[in-house]
């Protein structure tokens, strides 16, 4: 890889009605803008939107990991406990490694702010070289759950040998063991 090039990172807003432009994504652009807001290094999103469909999540995964080569794939959408939700079926199905943790502090900080955080779903894996994190629909959860996980993110790529991500530390301060 060119060192000069931008560090790629998918972000998959998973939604029947914003795919079928009912109504405007709010997911994705909170997650670029919150991405923009950490990361200090060289980088570009990979955006789709697509519907709550199992198989399209899966196969967007897939494309955005193996082809795109997104060392990291952040979605959006479809983990609430509704027939149609099924990201993180659809996650666990494609990641090598389930990374429970990352669910774990979610649901934690949602919690302190709704109580119905304990009806997100949301998930976190790894598929050969690429992390993928599920993140609730809400921007302001977004906003919450990205900031909460993100400090264990970069030192998460470096061990899974993807690109060296660096953040901004007045706004996340990434986590590597002295050792490392």
């Amino acid at each position: 890889m060119d060192p000069a090039a931008p560090i790629r990172i998918g972000i998959l807003t998973i939604s029947d009605r914003a795919s079928q432009g009912i109504y405007q994504d709010l997911g994705g652009p909170a997650i670029r803008t919150c991405l923009t807001d950490i990361l200090s290094c060289n980088w570009e999103p990979v955006a789709r939107i697509i519907p709550d469909e199992r198989f399209l999540i899966e196969e967007s995964l897939k494309e955005m990991c193996d082809q795109e080569g997104c060392c990291l794939v952040v979605t959006t959408g479809g983990t609430g406990p509704a027939r149609r939700d099924v990201t993180p079926e659809a996650t666990e199905s494609v990641c090598d490694k389930i990374l429970d943790g990352f669910g774990e502090l979610m649901r934690a900080v949602s919690l302190k702010v709704v109580p119905t955080a304990i009806l997100s779903r949301q998930i976190a894996g790894v598929r050969g070289k690429s992390l993928i994190v599920n993140l609730p629909g809400k921007p302001s959860a977004i906003r919450d759950c990205l900031l909460a996980v993100f400090p264990a993110i970069p030192y998460c790529i470096d061990l899974i040998e993807g690109p060296f991500l660096t953040t901004h530390e007045a706004v996340v301060k990434a986590f590597r063991p002295k050792s490392s």
